[in-house]
């Protein structure tokens, strides 16, 4: 019977994995190597990300305030005391329509922004889709205000719904006789609302439309041609043949944007401050670390919201990704 060769690679010793950065041979090597390259991105990961998130959680079982901010480490703890604040809060509680705290104003905002943002992109892919003239041009247009800085475009809004007289809608609703004196948008229950939901939808619909947009060039025109020959019209072949083709892109954008606008501070705190009905779950944790100076409170506060975007990740992960897969 013969035996196998003793020499060349396939004899040579298993490296034992927890040894594998150490010696000198090409596979220790590249190992090291490996590990040099992913450092500085994982220093920083967990510098910017990972340890803030584990401090917070911290934070949010002790009570920390400005008598105590210099020695954050020997706060006293006090539990659940906390979250138990942040829930009996009135700034959190649901009473009515016209109050209905941060909670319920935070799912009221992101559900109805997301669903008028896809919308919104839906008609502008189908609108882009269409062959004319200068279209690249108009693509560009339509990505302006998710390009533009939020703080300049933020701005813009507010002069524009300034309750003055001189105020660009106050002016054309006037001089139309739709109104008879001045509104104050942004400061009205209801309307602020409103306005920033139509603020958030106009600022993020172009992600929307170049998502479904992509895909939209993706689909067989065979099919399209197909359904006309067998008397299709536009609003059949909507249904039975783009509208299938882009579900799980839709369901897609639905929930990142969904993630996204539950996270969302900059947008309203800029147009509102929070204010007249439109204080959500980031803008009251905000209030509470850097207004009250209850850092163990908004660190509470940013804990139920996590396992609020937990939940809608969760969702993602297995509704979108797994149906994206299969």
């Amino acid at each position: 019977m013969a035996t196998p060769p003793t020499g060349g690679v396939l004899s040579s010793p298993q490296t034992k994995p927890g040894w594998s950065l150490l010696g000198n041979s090409l596979h220790a090597r590249e190992v090291r190597l490996a590990w040099l390259l992913i450092a500085p991105t994982a220093l920083i990961v967990f510098g910017l990300v990972l340890f803030p998130a584990l401090f917070s959680i911290w934070i949010s079982f002790r009570d920390i305030g400005l008598n105590n901010l210099n020695d954050v480490l020997n706060a006293p703890f006090v539990g659940m005391k906390n979250y138990g604040a942040v829930v009996n809060d009135f700034s959190f509680k649901y009473n009515d329509l016209a109050n209905m705290g941060a909670a319920v104003t935070s799912i009221v905002y992101s559900v109805a922004a997301t669903v008028l943002t896809v919308m919104v992109g839906l008609a502008a892919a189908l609108l882009l889709n269409q062959p004319f003239r200068a279209r690249g041009l108009s693509r560009a247009i339509f990505l302006f205000p998710y390009v533009a800085p939020i703080v300049s475009v933020a701005f813009v809004w507010r002069w524009m719904l300034d309750p003055k007289p001189s105020g660009v809608i106050n002016y054309l609703l006037m001089e139309a006789s739709l109104i008879d004196r001045p509104v104050a948008w942004l400061a009205t229950r209801g309307w602020a609302l409103v306005l920033v939901i139509i603020f958030e939808a106009w600022r993020y619909f172009p992600f929307a439309m170049l998502m479904i947009l992509a895909r939209l060039q993706a689909v067989d025109s065979t099919l399209y041609e197909a359904a006309k020959v067998d008397g299709a019209n536009a609003w059949q072949r909507f249904l039975n043949i783009t509208l299938p083709e882009l579900r799980y892109v839709i369901g897609a954008i639905f929930l990142l944007r969904l993630i996204w606008t539950f996270n969302k501070f900059d947008d309203i705190f800029l147009l509102t401050g929070g204010g007249f009905g439109t204080k959500v779950l980031p803008v009251l944790t905000y209030e509470f670390s850097f207004r009250l100076f209850d850092f163990g409170k908004g660190a509470a506060a940013s804990m139920i919201l996590l396992a609020i975007l937990v939940v809608f990740l969760i969702l993602y992960v297995r509704f979108v990704m797994r149906n994206a897969d299969a």
